[in-house]
């Protein structure tokens, strides 16, 4: 990747001369202050520029292609192997590949409270990103029917619920064991909620979420 390191009398002025350096835009650009500007004594003894370090990010659009490859042939295959008929389609993303399955069986994809769509979301991760290095990660999101955005939607109103309920009776209440992206749910959810707090207890894969009283 190409970069560059820019002084000037302020930190706009130098990211701005490694932007045109470069011949980028500031969002294609991972900007790094490497010196503040100082005006020293009396304004001007002893005085610094800025100093940044900008570096052009390149979106590897090869690499997301070779990702979708990879997820389609490893998602064809586990639905062949549990001989279930499905569409896939594959949208990829800076931040992710979104993998979404369509068909007459998709309750078998999605398993009791979600945990077989959560290991195949977990064994995708795991095929896309073999021999990666951490900065190569890409992220797997698998869904089906909207199952992924109803659950949320399920938990926030019973997070809600429960909420109340524990106001009311001044009684904490211990939900079922979920997983770690079900459990922030609840807990992003109660967050600014009036009298609770919530917390996890327990050890995977039945660690779960306690709202109780303030």
């Amino acid at each position: 990747m190409k970069w560059v390191e820019k002084t000037a009398k302020t930190i706009d002025e130098a990211i701005e001369l490694a932007l045109i350096d470069l011949n980028i835009k500031k969002e294609n650009a991972k900007i790094e202050i490497l010196e503040e500007p100082s005006k020293g004594f009396l304004g001007f003894i002893g005085s610094k520029d800025a100093k940044v370090r900008v570096e052009e990010i390149i979106e590897k659009k090869e690499n997301k292609e070779a990702d979708k490859e990879k997820a389609y042939k490893f998602m064809r295959d586990i639905l062949n192997a549990m001989d279930v008929k499905a569409e896939i389609r594959i949208k990829a993303t800076p931040e992710c590949l979104y993998i979404d399955l369509t068909g007459p069986r998709m309750g078998i994809i999605i398993g009791r409270r979600g945990q077989t769509l959560d290991a195949l979301q977990y064994l995708l991760g795991l095929a896309v990103n073999k021999n990666k290095g951490r900065d190569e990660y890409t992220k797997i999101i698998l869904d089906t029917e909207n199952y992924r955005k109803k659950r949320e939607e399920t938990l926030i109103r019973l997070a809600n619920r429960l909420a109340n309920r524990v106001v009311r009776s001044s009684r904490k209440v211990e939900l079922e064991p979920m997983n770690p992206y079900e459990r922030r749910i609840i807990h992003f959810a109660l967050q600014d909620y009036p009298g609770v707090i919530t917390y996890s207890e327990g050890e995977e894969p039945y660690r779960k979420v306690i709202i109780a009283c303030k």
